[in-house]
């Protein structure tokens, strides 16, 4: 390696941040092996027995399927909101479109612990009771910024005149939408409900004021901090749970990438007036 670059000041910052990031992850999945409650060096031993006891736990397993179910329903509305309003501000200039997307990013930069305490007021007010529900509400307000942004910024990389090309040849605003726009942006939508899914299942400010009888996973993890003898089984939880993670974020990442991979306008054309081009129509008989 280049002398210079190890006596930068840009080069140490970086391995610092590195090492905070990613240390106490690698930390929290050695003691998942720890044979013993305790989490402190020397090892006690190797162990699975903390992992065979996570499968054995059925309310820890009642807040995954919890958590899981949030992630979806929450990350697939998120997903279908954003995608419409992606399409709309790139694509559209309308009267009100800056206060769109003003509103549309406010939950990026409200924290999390406001955002819950606000909407556990207005549930309360209208009389709505705590539940998965309410938590999969909350879930969706803070992952349509994400959405926006993924999908967008591969709305703003596409051809438009990949659009103009389907029209020209006979399609509709819907056929152009549904055969051309969002087969392209497919892979950012994905990537998008990813991001939202993995946004959603980790996320504990929220579902800490809207959950009611039931947990999410987060939630759950924080009330079993209480009991020593629990934490193994946490540990071991929250290892898994960052494999999973990163293994969701690095695949979003990879679909962000592979959907913003510029095609040539000349194939994509031809892709497009070959997936338009009108079909000879068949008689009973099946003679064209």
């Amino acid at each position: 390696m280049d002398r210079k670059v190890l006596r930068s000041f840009s080069f140490w910052y970086f391995v610092v941040a590195t090492a905070l990031l990613y240390l106490p992850i690698l930390l929290l999945m050695v003691f998942s092996f720890n044979d013993s409650t305790s989490l402190t060096f020397p090892l006690s031993g190797f162990t699975l027995r903390w992992y065979e006891r996570l499968f054995q736990s059925g309310e820890l397993l009642r807040s995954v399927w919890n958590s899981v179910a949030v992630g979806v329903a929450s990350s697939l509305v998120a997903t279908a909101l954003g995608t419409m309003i992606a399409i709309a501000v790139v694509r559209y200039n309308f009267p009100g479109r800056g206060v769109v997307v003003a509103v549309a990013a406010m939950p990026l930069v409200i924290p999390y612990v406001v955002l819950g305490v606000a909407l556990l007021i207005a549930f309360s007010q209208v009389n709505i009771p705590l539940s998965l529900w309410t938590v999969t509400a909350g879930h969706v307000v803070i992952n349509i910024p994400l959405v926006v942004l993924i999908v967008a910024a591969r709305l703003i990389g596409m051809e438009p005149n990949l659009e103009e090309a389907a029209m020209d040849l006979g399609a509709t605003y819907w056929g152009t939408l549904f055969r051309v726009t969002l087969p392209i942006a497919f892979p950012a939508m994905v990537a998008a409900f990813l991001t939202s899914f993995t946004t959603s299942f980790d996320e504990f400010a929220l579902a800490f004021f809207l959950v009611g009888p039931e947990p999410t996973l987060p939630v759950y993890i924080f009330s079993q901090l209480r009991y020593p003898s629990r934490l193994p089984i946490v540990v071991a939880l929250a290892a898994l749970i960052m494999v999973a993670s990163v293994l969701l974020i690095v695949f979003a990442e990879w679909l962000r990438r592979y959907g913003q991979q510029p095609s040539r306008p000349a194939e994509a054309t031809g892709r497009v007036a070959e997936r338009l081009e009108p079909r000879p129509l068949r008689s009973a008989g099946g003679v064209s």
